[in-house]
């Protein structure tokens, strides 16, 4: 049996990295789907199980908001829609995405900017909900819900995945990792009037299996490393695929928190 030189074993992951790349590059990222990644990465869920407790509350209200939807695919997934069910979403391939997803489910999908104000009149739903929201806008979820409605959302905590934001982008300020408290949730939501009923966090483990993984995230979720692209961080790409190779997956632990808020009758 011949041995593999060292030059031979460098020609080979240079060769793997190569084609992980270009895989994870050509790849569209269009929605909220990260089934792509099956096999590649791992994320754990948070114990409270949003998309089932979305679901529940859908199954209750008469006119639900699902604001920055994405592609549609949580809000699809519930069981039963409310009569009235309507969803934002500012991006336009995901706008196509969701518009073909929900509409045969009777929800309408409208563009918005993800900007104040929110295209509705007031006390127009029972019901608000979104998962991941860029950002909330508290005093706009206050006014079209009506008196007794519910807003109901699982959102990305600080400092979430910064194992990998830092390891392109190098160490974040203080004011950068403390982003999206769940504390500042509490504390906006209270200054729109509403009274927050539930508020739960969770540090949850995450593993990239590849660089082709790590790519594919950072294309998908592009306010983790703004501005990415392949050419313009391969260097820390590559650096990265044989921190992989030699070490194992890549761990970083994502964020989350939970809130639910009632406005009062």
């Amino acid at each position: 049996m011949s041995e593999q030189s060292p030059a031979d074993g460098s020609q080979a992951s240079d060769a793997r990295f190569g084609a992980l790349v270009a895989e994870a590059a050509a790849v569209s990222v269009d929605g909220w789907d990260f089934s792509w990644l099956d096999g590649r990465a791992t994320e754990e869920r948070p114990s409270w199980g949003y998309a089932r407790a979305m679901a529940d509350r859908m199954g209750r209200a008469r006119a639900a908001l699902d604001i920055q939807t994405g592609g549609g695919e949580v809000l699809a997934s519930a069981p039963e829609l409310p009569p009235l069910t309507v969803a934002t979403e500012s991006w336009p391939p995901n706008i196509a995405r969701a518009t073909a997803l929900l509409h045969p489910r009777g929800a309408v999908v409208v563009a918005d900017a993800d900007e104040p104000p929110l295209p509705f009149g007031d006390s127009a739903f029972d019901l608000v909900v979104s998962r991941h929201p860029v950002t909330t806008w508290w005093d706009e979820i206050a006014r079209v819900l009506t008196p007794g409605g519910t807003y109901f959302s699982q959102q990305v905590g600080p400092a979430s995945v910064f194992e990998l934001v830092e390891y392109f982008l190098g160490p974040q300020p203080p004011e950068v990792r403390a982003g999206r408290d769940p504390r500042r949730a509490r504390a906006d939501a209270e200054a729109a009037g509403l009274d927050v009923v539930d508020l739960r966090s969770e540090r949850l483990r995450t593993e990239f299996f590849d660089i082709g993984a790590v790519v594919y995230f950072l294309r998908k979720v592009i306010w983790m490393v703004p501005g990415f692209t392949v050419e313009a961080y391969l260097p820390q790409l590559r650096s990265l695929h044989r921190h992989i190779e030699a070490e194992g997956p890549f761990v970083a632990y994502s964020a989350r928190f939970l809130v639910e808020a009632r406005k009062p009758l």
